[in-house]
């Protein structure tokens, strides 16, 4: 008996011993990875990034690198390689030859095809680097429900007068009707809009119901379009008003409309005009002491729904260290470095704090593009997009000179443009 006790305290006590030492060494075990993790860290930080950045804007970017190479010690380059269409020509060719950038800018509209073929990656970031940026720029970030990057800038049309020809910027676009059917003679207009560019045309459209894509909770589908519904025929009868009327000139059309729109604002020969960020500097240039606002409110109550065009940065899909150029994305496009950017560029960053900052609070016409932009949508970024803009404009103009209503020619251009969708982008 007492050699069976004997026996069983020995391995009790030898139970305790392992008991004892088994989270010592499960302990030391954990620590042990956890200094490797932080070493593979290290060991997987890139001594370089590589960016690409438009044209004359570099000078924005110098002060973000340079705090991101203090934070992190990793070496940043930048590439300033002109309009986006060559950035994205240029990743083709560069990208898989393994020379190509970790990080590049782009236009939202062109993250769909970039998406589709391949040339940027879906990035994560945490929910509070998403809730910095406005709604309508994050959106355009994403596509098929994934999100491509974030925003770096944004722009939109907006009202813009002659301050010795107008007082004040009206509040809503029957104040500028009447003052136009009162102003427009001798060649001399109150307003001038290029609505046969389905540009324009879209934010008077969709302020009365239209749609190019439904949006859903997956995206846009290509499949369901509102161009021809209700509310776009009766935004197209408003724009046949002005040119039933002679509200426009007949030079107003086509390919020349925005070069004779712009030589008869700064001639002194229109009071107000419908155009973007893109001609504030020329009309100035001009002699013009130039007012801006957001656009007046429509007959019906509503706002114009422009199109808002958000310029992103992406990460490329051929870098080899995603996670350090997602970081640096989200650096670059942090509040801080935004608001370096909208004073060195006068690019307007669509961040929320931003936005209420004196910096453009105070500047009438960042303001106006500022909430501007909060009453418009983003253009559609999807591939499918490219089969709208010849049919829209197409219908725009024709009842734009008369040759066909509202109702036949959206009916027209919405056939067409389902019909090519199908030829070009089905699966």
């Amino acid at each position: 008996m007492k050699r069976f006790f004997a026996l069983f305290l020995t391995l009790v006590l030898a139970i305790g011993v392992l008991a004892a030492c088994g989270p010592q060494n499960n302990q030391s075990s954990s620590n042990s990875n956890e200094g490797s993790s932080s070493e593979g860290d290290d060991a997987n930080k890139p001594e370089k990034l590589v960016v690409w950045e438009d044209t004359d804007k570099g000078i924005a970017l110098e002060p973000a690198i340079a705090s991101f190479e203090e934070e992190y010690g990793i070496k940043v380059e930048f590439k300033e390689l002109g309009m986006a269409d060559k950035i994205r020509e240029q990743i083709r060719l560069d990208g898989p030859a393994g020379t190509g950038p970790d990080v590049i800018t782009l236009p939202h509209d062109q993250i769909g095809q970039a998406a589709v073929e391949g040339l940027i990656s879906p990035i994560e970031v945490e929910q509070s680097v998403v809730d910095t940026f406005t709604e309508s720029s994050i959106q355009a970030q994403n596509y098929e429900g994934k999100l491509y990057g974030l925003p770096k800038a944004t722009e939109t049309p907006v009202f813009v007068y002659n301050k010795e020809l107008m007082d004040k910027a009206p509040e809503t676009m029957d104040e500028v009707y009447d003052f136009s059917k009162e102003y427009t003679k001798d060649k001399n207009y109150g307003f001038l809009a290029l609505w046969d560019n389905f540009y324009f045309a879209n934010s008077v459209l969709a302020g009365y119901g239209g749609y190019v894509f439904e949006r859903t909770d997956e995206g846009l589908d290509p499949q369901n379009l509102g161009l021809n519904n209700e509310g776009a025929v009766e935004g197209t009868q408003y724009i046949q008003k002005w040119y039933e009327e002679d509200l426009f000139p007949k030079g107003l059309i086509g390919e020349n409309g925005g070069s004779t729109m712009d030589g008869l604002f700064n001639e002194g020969k229109a009071a107000s005009v419908m155009t973007g960020p893109w001609s504030f500097q020329g009309y100035k240039d001009a002699g013009i002491d130039i007012g801006v606002a957001p656009m007046p409110k429509l007959p019906n109550g509503e706002n114009f729904q422009t199109f808002i065009g958000v310029k992103g940065w992406h990460v490329s899909n051929f870098s080899e260290n995603k996670e350090w150029a997602t970081k640096l994305v989200e650096w670059i496009s942090n509040a801080e470095n935004a608001k370096i950017r909208y004073e060195k560029t006068g690019e307007i960053p669509p961040v929320k704090s931003l936005i209420e900052d004196p910096i453009i609070a105070d500047n009438e016409a960042a303001n106006a593009v500022a909430v501007q932009s909060s009453y418009g949508v983003p253009m559609p970024n999807i591939p499918e997009m490219a089969e709208v803009w010849e049919p829209a404009a197409s219908a725009l103009q024709l009842v734009a000179t008369g040759k066909q209503e509202p109702k036949a020619a959206l009916d027209e251009a919405t056939k067409t443009i389902k019909s090519q969708i199908e030829q070009n982008h089905s699966n």
